[in-house]
């Protein structure tokens, strides 16, 4: 059915089609008896797909990447979808409207998506009260990336993340540090060994003070060096935080075929030219570390053998959100009834 329909999604402006498949899902949603349909076509139940990580227990370990919902939105629409875990964000202290339109670009011959949305958002107040009065989340774990206002100096950056550390914390079940997009003049220097220390040291500061202390992530760039990834291994571990999510969209342009002036728009190309890289950034994590802290995989994952190839290289759990839009909402039950298989084998 999917394929019947993505042809005319697809000739819409990429951010125009976003808002109408999620609306147009909201909306179904409303019907009698969508919920059941939805689940008949697109859940997998089985006891051996739970995961327990980071001390959560995931119903499958195929999750909604963020930038999907950045406003939590669309958490009991898409839970319906099979996912075991939705991310919602990234989200900043104060709503921004994000860079200016067009900021979102198919590159249909590649698979993938440039995008330079620019951390839009309506806030972290708003999300923490939409997150407050969820009815219904179909047992699906919540996660909270969060990020800096574009307006708000490096220097000052730790204030941000802890707005919404704070703002969110009742609300999310993980938190995930974004600070490797490359969407926000600066943010990228975040991950310097420094700078990425101490903003770490303080939410972990913070998170020690509560009665119920969350799993903190950090979302790292796929362009970061062996080196640079030597240092993150020593930060997840002298921060003690819970683990990694490998990777954030790339600068690279390298191997892309589309039409060159697509291929030159600024912004992070998502999808399948990813694929490789960020399996071999997740597998040099593992090994490096020792197996030291989990990590979440996501890059260019467009079939459920890209999904076994991650976990195979090291990832506890999964994301997708490109490959979700390329190959439609079979993706997720393809992929849990694969590793499925492969656990029961």
């Amino acid at each position: 059915m999917y394929k019947l329909v993505k042809p005319f999604f697809f000739s819409m402006n990429p951010e125009k089609a976003h808002y109408s498949v999620t609306s147009g899902l909201k909306t179904f949603n409303k019907i009698w008896g969508s919920k059941s349909i939805l689940k008949s076509l697109f859940t997998v139940e089985d006891p051996i797909l739970e995961t327990q990580v980071f001390g959560l227990t995931f119903k499958n370990p195929v999750g909604l990447a963020a930038g999907f919902d950045k406003n939590a939105e669309y958490i009991e629409d898409m839970s319906r979808l099979g996912f075991g875990f939705i991310e919602i964000g990234t989200v900043t202290p104060k709503p921004q409207p994000g860079n200016d339109k067009p900021r979102m670009f198919r590159l249909v011959s590649d698979a993938a998506i440039i995008n330079r949305m620019g951390f839009n958002n309506q806030g972290a107040d708003v999300a923490a009260g939409r997150l407050k009065h969820l009815k219904e989340k179909n047992g699906v774990i919540i996660g909270g990336n969060i990020g800096k206002n574009k307006l708000t100096a490096n220097e000052d950056a730790v204030a941000d993340y802890s707005y919404c550390f704070q703002a969110l914390f009742d609300y999310v079940d993980y938190f995930v540090v974004n600070v490797s997009s490359p969407n926000t003049p600066g943010l990228r220097d975040l991950q310097e060994k420094e700078p990425l220390k101490a903003l770490l040291h303080t939410l972990q500061q913070s998170n020690a003070l509560k009665s119920n202390p969350k799993p903190i992530l950090l979302k790292i760039a796929p362009d970061l060096t062996d080196s640079q990834l030597d240092d993150i291994i020593e930060i997840v571990q002298e921060t003690k935080i819970a683990g990694v999510i490998a990777t954030n969209t790339t600068i690279s342009r390298e191997g892309l075929t589309s039409d060159p002036a697509l291929v030159q728009e600024m912004g992070g190309v998502s999808g399948k030219p990813l694929t490789s890289r960020s399996t071999q950034v997740i597998a040099y994590l593992h090994q490096k570390s020792n197996q030291a802290f989990p990590i979440i995989g996501v890059g260019g994952i467009h079939s459920a053998a890209d999904a076994i190839e991650k976990l195979n290289a090291g990832a506890s759990l999964i994301q997708v959100y490109t490959g979700f839009i390329y190959e439609g909402p079979s993706l997720v039950a393809d992929i849990c009834k694969a590793i499925i298989k492969q656990r029961k084998s």
